[in-house]
């Protein structure tokens, strides 16, 4: 059992801890999976996108007064939505189901007439079992794709989902699905896009229960993969990893990672001659679900936000001292059964804020 050790501010030592407003967006969605924050309307504030799998609508908010507006209706089994800023367009995974000879994997662009606040066209692009998890990358330094992590491969089957697991991107105006890889196997759970090398192209993170992987493009189209961490040293299914972030210690990168799939366990790595080196700083979750980083209150250290989904659900904040080996928890929202966060500066001030959506609740949380 890991334990924990609450901070304490001693003057001159440590920065002040991150301190949130927590404002209620909506409170009557059903089935919460995931928000997507950008700016719909054009008035420089981003708004908040609600995706419900047991709702028939895909929901926007608008920033500031968060006024409902719908984007288009008739789905079922929406799971993730990704805004390409360019058109503006929307593009919606749904037909959603665990188990890939269930799942339909609509892929769908959504296109706004001259006014966004009204509905959008949906035009369905793609059919690909298990569509889950949707990311805008730049994987050529130029236009944006839009990245698809499938949760599995389409002839797997619980409780191992053995099986090759896609990773495909589409390009905005072609829309045609051109494959990333398929080495990745079992369920692919997190999707994360990040410059890892500064070369100005996007790499690509995966979240598996092979561990943690980096797909990096190569100038001639292809992409190599390479393992970082193996995640969860537990026999499969109850291996590697479900969820991943990046983060920041005073310049030093690490990774933030919830283990294993819909794990209990958040683990932090950090490089140690050459290896991720992996340290579990909360082993407390049921069906951990979401994991960010972010410098909420400027002293150079990412904290990490991550929440669960089980029975107590809680939504947590972790804190790095100076050296970056002792993390401290503190409860950022009880009770909230976080199936995703997102980090946005959602009301301009220059700070970063946290936007998080349960089963029923869309929040937002203003830092102080």
């Amino acid at each position: 059992m890991v334990r924990y050790g609450w901070l304490f501010l001693m003057a001159g030592l440590v920065a002040a801890q991150p301190r949130f407003e927590i404002h209620t967006v909506a409170s009557d969605l059903r089935g919460g999976y995931q928000v997507a924050a950008a700016d719909l309307n054009r008035d420089g504030k981003p708004d908040l996108i609600a995706v419900g799998q047991g709702m028939k609508e895909l929901v926007w908010y608008e920033n500031p007064g968060w006024e409902r507006h719908v984007l288009a209706s008739g789905f079922s089994g929406m799971i993730n939505c990704v805004v390409v800023e360019s058109g503006p367009e929307i593009v919606l995974a749904s037909g959603f189901a665990t188990r890939a000879r269930d799942s339909q994997g609509i892929v769908s662009v959504l296109r706004p007439g001259d006014d966004v606040r009204q509905p959008w066209k949906a035009t369905e692009i793609d059919r690909l079992p298990t569509s889950h998890r949707l990311r805008v990358a730049r994987i050529d330094g130029g236009a944006p794709v839009v990245v698809n992590a499938p949760l599995t491969g389409a002839e797997a089957e619980p409780p191992d989902y053995r099986g090759a697991t896609p990773l495909v991107f589409y390009r905005p105006g072609e829309w045609k699905r051109r494959l990333i890889g398929d080495q990745n196997t079992g369920i692919v759970h997190g999707l994360y896009i990040v410059d890892w090398d500064g070369d100005g192209r996007d790499d690509i993170l995966t979240a598996s229960f092979t561990g943690i992987h980096l797909f990096h493009p190569e100038k001639n189209g292809q992409f190599t993969r390479t393992q970082l961490a193996a995640g969860d040293p537990a026999p499969w299914p109850k291996s590697g990893s479900s969820d991943v972030a990046v983060g920041s210690l005073a310049g030093s990168r690490f990774l933030a990672a919830i283990e294993p799939w819909h794990g209990n366990q958040v683990a932090i790595y950090r490089q140690r001659g050459g290896q991720w080196a992996r340290h579990v700083i909360d082993d407390s979750f049921t069906d951990g679900h979401t994991i960010v980083t972010a410098d909420f209150n400027r002293d150079r250290r990412d904290e990490v936000v991550a929440g669960y989904r089980g029975a107590g659900g809680n939504l947590y904040l972790y804190s790095a001292d100076a050296s970056g080996e002792r993390w401290t928890r503190e409860t950022l929202d009880a009770r909230m059964a976080a199936a995703a966060c997102i980090t946005a500066d959602i009301n301009g001030d220059g700070r970063v804020d946290l936007a998080c959506i349960d089963a029923t609740r869309l929040k937002w949380y203003e830092s102080k």
